[in-house]
This record gives structure tokens, C-alpha cells and sequence, in this order.
């Protein structure tokens, strides 16, 4: 497949849908914004999409929960559409308010038939963190989005980011990304680990590999001088997150 088209959904409080676009294209893609209304109104539906993405942000305010609202509308618009687009190979990347989406509304981890089974709560430090973060890849990931990651270097902006669940769906995530110290290293510890979350996980996918969801923000660190040290010759190539969208699009590309 030559072309690669991106749908991004956002909402009232959606800040975030811009750069994951820019980012998006930058891999080669197009790409286009709507809301959930717009989908579920329109007559392409998912079908001209091969990748579906719930950007950051703050949706509907979080009034209700981080991604609460939007999860709930999600699932009374466009659930019915979710799980044929998975089916037929579609990816879903969930950006942090875009996780909490996923997560929320039962698509992450999967299947959609057991409902939410994780969730991602308050920060330990109980307040709102703003902060770069290292994130390792895991190599026995199925996740197509961070296939040949090893480490990167990214933004997160949360208050509510910290997953938790029973220890025994704990144990059967596929987690994709961990936070970790510079060199890779496990339990880091905070600020490392900026939330608290279980295992340092910062990023998982459900059984195929195709839905994937994390926490920090990969858009914000898709060329070399938007990294914090740039000028102090810290940047690198290896440690940007443009590595997640281009994995994507070269994924569709090989349909």
C-alpha cells in the first residue's frame, strides 16, 4: 500500500491533535482531524483510514475522570466500528489523554468483550508532572508501533498517569514501553518514573500488536533540536519519538 491515511480524533479540550498530525506526516502519512460526531455521521466511517489516533490533551475537560467523557462517547457512537477496524488490520495509537481513552472505554489491553480491565489514576506525587522521560522499548513486545526501539527521549505532561490493576491482568499485559533511567536501566524510581506506575509501565498494546497506547508524548520530539539539550550536543537521532509514527507507517506500507 502507497499511501498511508491517519485519522485523528479529537474533542472540546483535545490540545494535542496538531503536532501528532505534523508528526504523522513528517513519516510519510496523511492526515486527517474529525471529531466523533464527524465520523459517525459520515459515510467513510473508518474505512478510508488505515491508522486511528486519540491525540493528548484534555478531553471534555476531564471533567469526569481523564478521558472519561470521550471514552463514553466512544463507545456509544463508534464502538460497533472499533473492533472491525481492528479486526481488518487497522492500527489505534492512544497518546496520553488518547490512553486514558483506550483504556476507559475497554479497547486497551483487549478484548473490547471484557471491558476496562486497567486503568491510569492520580500521580503519586499528586500532582501534575511536566518533565522529559526516558522510555525502553520491550524486545518481546508484539507492538508494531515500537519494533526496534530500544531507548527514547520524550515529554510527559500528565496528572493522572499512573496505571494500576489486579497484580493477575498485571501479569498478562503486553507492555511496550517502560520508564526507565538513561542507560535502560529498570526500577528507576521517581522522577524517572514520573507517576508511580505499576512496573514503570509506561506504554502497552493488546494481543495483535496493533493497539497501542502510552503515556509520554513522542510528537513532541520529532527532529533534534526539540530536544531540552540541543545546543549542548545531547540530541540524537536514536532518541526521538518520530521512530513510533514511522514505524507505523512503514507497517502499512508492507500490506
Amino acid at each position: 500500500m502507497n499511501s498511508v491515511n491517519v485519522l485523528i480524533l479529537r474533542a472540546p479540550g483535545t490540545n494535542r491533535d496538531e503536532e501528532t498530525a505534523a508528526a504523522f506526516q513528517q513519516a510519510g502519512a496523511s492526515t486527517r482531524l474529525a471529531t466523533i460526531n464527524e465520523v459517525a455521521t459520515a459515510s467513510f466511517r473508518f474505512s478510508d483510514s488505515q491508522v486511528l489516533v486519540f491525540p493528548g490533551g484534555f478531553a471534555y475537560g476531564d471533567d469526569l475522570g481523564a478521558g472519561r467523557v470521550l471514552a463514553s462517547e466512544l463507545n456509544l457512537k463508534l464502538r460497533a466500528d472499533m473492533q472491525p477496524f481492528i479486526d481488518r488490520g487497522g492500527l489505534v495509537l492512544g497518546i496520553c489523554n488518547g490512553f486514558q481513552t483506550l483504556v476507559k472505554a475497554g479497547i486497551l489491553p483487549g478484548p473490547m468483550s471484557k471491558g476496562q480491565t486497567v486503568t491510569l489514576t492520580n500521580n503519586d506525587s499528586g500532582r501534575f508532572e511536566c518533565r522529559w522521560v526516558y522510555l525502553t522499548a520491550n524486545p518481546s513486545s508484539k507492538c508494531v508501533f515500537t519494533a526496534g526501539i530500544r531507548t527514547i527521549y520524550v515529554p510527559v505532561a500528565h496528572g493522572e498517569g499512573k496505571l494500576v490493576a489486579d497484580p493477575a491482568v498485571v501479569a498478562s499485559l503486553d507492555v511496550a514501553l517502560y520508564y526507565t533511567g538513561a542507560e535502560g536501566n529498570r526500577n528507576p524510581g521517581y522522577p524517572h518514573n514520573p507517576n508511580g506506575s505499576t512496573k514503570d509501565i509506561a506504554g502497552i498494546t493488546d494481543s495483535t500488536g496493533r493497539v497501542f497506547g502510552l503515556m509520554p508524548h513522542p510528537e513532541d520530539h520529532i527532529r533534534e533540536s526539540q530536544h531540552p539539550r540541543w545546543t549542548r550536543g545531547e540530541a540524537t537521532k536514536e532518541s526521538l519519538g518520530s521512530s513510533i509514527y514511522q514505524n507505523a507507517v512503514n507497517w502499512v506500507k508492507k500490506i
